[in-house]
């Protein structure tokens, strides 16, 4: 069963999409789409450089898996979109504080640009039983 999952402790969509979706059968998925660094408050972007933004896209990622029941630690796979591979290494620093113990399978990708300017977007997949 597909379901919808939505919270206001997380940025709002910002085009035609879910903040995630869950999925529940023989387990349970939950698709979560990216996060830039938009401050759930405000809607605007938290700025602070790469490592900043990072942060605050993880830190969304997290408040809509808990809206779901879940946390980054049911996180099997992300995607790490960035407009410039330099930044490489300091997402990895930032990223590597949020994922500690249990690492995600993960691909990164460079892109050309972002919603909002943004350096950095990310989007995962949780599981559980």
């Amino acid at each position: 069963m597909k379901k919808v999952v939505a919270t206001a402790a997380a940025p709002q969509a910002i085009g035609p999409y879910s903040q995630a979706i869950e999925f529940t059968g023989p387990g349970r998925m939950l698709f979560l789409s990216g996060q830039i660094a938009l401050d759930p408050g405000s809607g605007e972007m938290t700025g602070g450089g790469v490592q900043a933004e990072t942060r605050q896209a993880l830190e969304n990622l997290g408040r809509v898996a808990e809206a779901a029941g879940c946390s980054l630690d049911d996180v099997v796979k992300t995607t790490i979109y960035l407009v410039d591979m330099e930044d490489f290494p300091a997402v990895n620093e930032a990223y590597a504080k949020f994922f500690a113990s249990s690492l995600p399978a993960r691909a990164t990708v460079a892109v050309r640009a972002l919603p909002k300017g943004a350096l950095v977007e990310i989007d995962a997949i949780c599981v559980t039983s």
